[in-house]
């Protein structure tokens, strides 16, 4: 294929993309798959320069606007940005400004920087004329949007008049546009999903989609109910007042005008200050209540970035640093069913493998058939997949434009395909549960959870020891566990002296587990951690969280009827007494000791994060260690932690902990602490 022949392939394909991406809000590809094939038409474009077109789609930004819309022509391009997918690309690029910047007498390394989180919502641009907010509009291609006034009329958080507060005696510019985000908060896009699904609507591919299709509404009432948020962070033009020249400062700017600036932007005084925080957001974004697909860097001398002009479209003074991709495209090829330790009956996706962060991927879940159902995701289908960090893969839905007519309804099935007995629905749940406790691969899975971290803790005891076991027929129940002796386990394959050894000296460890321990490693639903413990402080022994009602359940503060009829249908199970016989026999520990009075609440009204990994200490097992003594466990770091438990390995947290001034303690500080 000539080299023209394949640009222009490449421009009609990318020109498609967006205005699936854009215009329809249905893109078919990911992102990242996107940005491959804009790339390649970028180094083709590059390498014969002659070739280059001003309607080449790397030479505009966006897609062309709505008919259904009145336009808006902005009063500058409303530009994208180059990218860098690594530290080495922001290198490359402060290499490029060293040299544009040399003959000027400028250093790079005397450059200072911003860093804004790259938002994954709308762009917008919001024109104010003597305070007053008189248009808004989409970037549309850069040159010309949509207006959409009247929508982000509905946006609360959009001030109508600026300042907002104008006691301060700051004055309105004659004339300013904003260029921000609109997008979904992640928890309130989930909510919102749900809502549409149980109306009978189609839910959302994702965040970015939902705010675009919110905001590009014909009836502004629509947009009114959908909760949509904005942060701004940039000023396009503007008269009747002197801006900083820092970006810095003028995003403090648009703050005192009024308008919501993210609270994650940062200032970096150095390109390592920046390197630095691309490693921190790669975990970060993780954490945080909004979708974010990299950063953008900016030089801080706001007159010195402008100056440094264009390539094509991207502006020279800043850099969008993109994450590993999350998110991929491909085959849904089969259904697996999987069973899980309560019996639930949870179908996982069997995809052509496809790389997403580094690790291909070839199996996702996908959460219960009800899901399935309402997503319409059909075997054969072009699937979206995600990937967040270290979470499991999931299908986020079909792509229903690229069927050939080929792909088949997923059926529920009817019997566990373990053990054949008969499915059932419990009313009120979503979920298929295999209702037999019989069920070997039911047994597999709730050893491997009672031996875990989370419950006893059983050192030694992995998940392939489990399904040997429980397929050996040693395990029957997770009671057997403290039968197994020597002699058993000496003759199967792999099992030395050595290591038998060490695993019943780890199941002989486990007896001194405290009862809450006990009772979370039962595996009854809905009764994790915190539920066991909260049963365990109220009615002090095992066989009295077995004996109670379920009104006796419900007047514990906490405790829900749904949890209740659970905890209440497990003890009334005689198999289930069966097991309570064997751990009982085997001297676990069922009453719950009392806190003495003094040292025992020596934590009391304390705040703890815990991070890292503890040299003697499992997390559970500090938490543990903590409640016990009156303090509390929280997540995140902040203002109102009180101390930072940092391991081997400590992340962010640490770094946060030493931005507030929270003190930071080692195992060794918490147990003198806590003395």
């Amino acid at each position: 294929m000539l080299v023209m022949e394949k640009i222009e392939q490449l421009r009609d394909e990318i020109r498609f993309h967006l205005h699936r991406y854009h215009v329809l809000d249905a893109p078919v590809i990911s992102d990242a798959e996107y940005d491959k094939l804009y790339h390649e038409l970028v180094a083709l474009e590059a390498a014969h320069p002659e070739l280059v077109t001003a309607d080449s789609p790397t030479q505009r930004a966006g897609a062309e606007p709505l008919e259904a819309f009145e336009k808006v022509t902005h009063p500058a391009p409303i530009l994208s940005l180059a990218n860098a997918f690594d530290v080495e690309g922001l290198e490359a690029w402060a290499a490029r400004l060293g040299r544009l910047l040399a003959p000027e007498g400028i250093e790079v390394a005397g450059l200072d920087y911003v860093v804004e989180p790259k938002l994954d919502g709308l762009t917008v641009v919001l024109t104010y004329e003597n305070g007053r907010f008189i248009q808004g509009a989409t970037r549309g291609n850069g040159d010309i949007g949509e207006d959409i006034t009247q929508n982000l009329r509905t946006l609360p958080m959009l001030p109508q008049r600026i300042p907002v507060d104008s006691k301060g005696g700051l004055q309105p510019p004659l004339y300013l546009v904003v260029r921000g985000e609109a997008f979904f908060p992640l928890d309130k896009f989930e909510t919102f999903n749900e809502s549409r699904l149980v109306a009978g609507e189609k839910a959302y591919m994702n965040p970015r989609n939902a705010a675009a299709g919110s905001l590009r509404q014909l009836d502004s009432a629509v947009t009114a109910g959908r909760p949509l948020t904005f942060y701004a962070y940039d000023i396009i033009a503007w008269d009747g007042v002197t801006l900083p020249d820092e970006q810095w400062g003028r995003l403090a700017y648009l703050a005192e005008l009024g308008f919501p600036v993210c609270p994650d932007n940062a200032y970096c005084g150095d390109l390592a200050g920046v390197a630095e925080q691309y490693e921190i957001w790669r975990e970060k974004r993780n954490q945080i209540n909004y979708e974010v697909d990299g950063l953008v860097v900016k030089i801080n001398n706001r007159p010195l970035a402008d100056g440094l002009g264009f390539v094509g479209k991207d502006p020279r003074g800043a850099l969008a640093m993109k994450f590993p991709a999350q998110e991929k495209t491909t085959k849904l090829l089969d259904i697996k069913v999987n069973v899980g330790r309560t019996g639930v009956l949870a179908p996982a996706a069997v995809l052509a493998p496809v790389e997403i962060g580094g690790v291909t991927v070839q199996n996702a879940t996908l959460h219960n058939y009800e899901e399935i159902r309402r997503k319409d995701i059909r075997l054969g289908d072009m699937v979206f997949v995600k990937r967040a960090g270290e979470v499991i893969p999931y299908v986020v839905g079909p792509i229903p434009d690229l069927r050939d007519g080929s792909e088949e309804e997923i059926e529920p099935p009817t019997i566990c395909p373990f053990c054949e007995e008969p499915v059932v629905k419990p009313e009120g749940e979503i979920n298929l549960y295999c209702d037999n406790p019989a069920c070997p691969e039911q047994l597999v899975r709730r050893v491997e959870y009672f031996v875990s971290r989370s419950a006893m803790d059983i050192d030694n005891f992995g998940s392939q020891t489990a399904e040997l076991l429980v397929k050996g027929e040693f395990i029957k129940d997770v009671g057997d566990i403290y039968s197994l002796e020597e002699g058993q386990l000496l003759p199967l394959e792999g099992f030395k002296e050595k290591k038998v050894a060490n695993l019943l000296a780890g199941i002989e460890a486990s007896k001194q587990q405290p009862p809450e321990r006990v009772l979370t490693a039962l595996g009854i639903r809905y009764v994790g951690e915190v539920v066991a413990r909260l049963l365990l402080s109220e009615l002090g022994h095992i066989d009295r969280v077995g004996e109670a009602t379920l009104a006796d359940l419900e007047a514990i503060d906490g405790i829900g009827p749904q949890t209740g009829q659970a905890v209440v249908s497990w003890f009334q199970n005689g198999r289930n007494q069966e097991v309570l016989a064997k751990l009982r026999a085997a001297g676990l520990a069922f009453e719950a000791v009392k806190p003495e009075a003094g040292g025992a609440q020596s934590l009391a009204g304390l705040t703890f994060v815990l991070t890292g990994t503890l040299p003697n200490w499992s997390r559970s097992e500090a938490k543990t260690f903590i409640e016990e003594r009156g303090g509390r466990v929280t997540g995140s770091v902040s203002k109102k932690t009180d101390y930072l438990v940092a391991g081997e390995a400590a992340g962010s947290k640490l770094e946060k902990a030493g931005d507030l001034g929270v003190p930071v303690l080692d195992e060794a500080g918490l147990r003198a602490l806590g003395a």
